[in-house]
């Protein structure tokens, strides 16, 4: 077999530029590892950069195959005895733009990106992990040190990378307060914040003083919320922001208040998804599944996340095991 499904972003705009195609299954090289996919999931990236934002600048050519999670089985390692075998079931990150991602049957990928796939999950499960917890553990462990005593304020708590962030930052003994709609509350405290402020209800900024950290999933692409979280912080305190393009003047704006703030962009990390996986198979983080939709239904799965209403992430299966 030479060829494989997969579902082609054939330019930039909306979710109709996704079209199913059958292309040639890639070539492993070097130290890649060719996976078969059984499942990916949808992330903001991928939508913004089916938009013309995000990662579409760094494209090269059309079609092109998004998809930045997957979880699947090892058809090809680099090398005869490499830990991750034919047969092994693993999950992680792809490269793109750079390479194909996830939403086709078989993905090339570096070793580098991959870690055995945890065993309490499904495929499914697991494709919706990669991108959401890394970009979290980033944001609240390596940039803002979450440890016990700290205030944290934590945007979109009830999102993909936002309901990571919320368990992670309790985990390391954060005293979190996290942000999300009525129907969400019970659910973002039953991940671990102390405090859920309903936005729909009650302007943050209102309520919340003197905290140390805000990881801010939103900036200021909705209500200005980057600029109104400047005031929850305490003098020197961080604000950490992810959504890329969201908040150009973050920089200006924080100083001027008299506190720190950073970009986070978010890498593929095998290492690092090996402790996350560590954590879910203990029973110490968990993931959140919305729905899960076939590959033929990619678009609609896109039109969900760019709705901003989804709990935790969707899933998309590309194939069965």
């Amino acid at each position: 077999m030479t060829m494989m499904r997969a579902v082609v972003m054939t330019g930039v705009g909306g979710p109709e530029m996704l079209e199913s195609a059958e292309l040639p299954i890639p070539v492993r090289a070097g130290a890649e590892v060719l996976v078969r996919v059984h499942a990916t999931s949808v992330n903001p990236i991928d939508v913004k950069t089916r938009a013309g934002r995000g990662s579409a600048s760094a494209i090269s050519r059309y079609p092109a195959v998004l998809g930045y999670d997957i979880a699947g089985v090892v058809v090809e390692s680099a090398y005869e005895s490499h830990p991750l075998a034919p047969g092994r079931e693993v999950y992680g990150m792809t490269l793109v733009p750079r390479l194909d991602g996830g939403n086709a049957e078989y993905a090339a990928v570096p070793e580098l990106f991959l870690t055995p796939k945890p065993t309490v999950l499904t495929m499914t499960e697991a494709a919706a992990v990669p991108l959401a917890a890394l970009t979290a553990w980033g944001m609240v462990v390596d940039v803002a040190r979450a440890h016990e005593g700290q205030r944290m304020l934590i945007h979109a708590g009830a999102g993909g990378v936002g309901h990571f962030a919320v368990q992670l930052a309790a985990y390391f003994g954060a005293t979190v307060t996290a942000t999300c709609s009525t129907a969400n509350v019970s659910f973002v405290r039953e991940l671990g914040a102390a405090r859920v402020v309903d936005y729909t209800a009650t302007r943050f900024e209102h309520e919340v003083h003197d905290h140390d950290v805000v990881i801010d999933l939103i900036g200021n692409v909705h209500d200005d919320t980057g600029t109104r979280s400047l005031g929850t912080l305490r003098p020197g305190g961080l604000l950490v922001n992810a959504p890329s393009g969201s908040w150009p003047g973050m920089l200006h704006d924080a100083a001027a208040a008299g506190v720190r703030a950073t970009d986070y962009k978010v890498s593929p990390n095998g290492a690092t998804l090996a402790v996350i996986s560590r954590m879910i198979d203990a029973g110490d983080l968990r993931v959140h599944v919305d729905r899960v939709l076939p590959l033929d239904e990619l678009a609609e799965a896109h039109r969900l996340v760019e709705s901003g209403r989804t709990r935790g992430k969707i899933a998309i299966e590309v194939s069965r095991p």
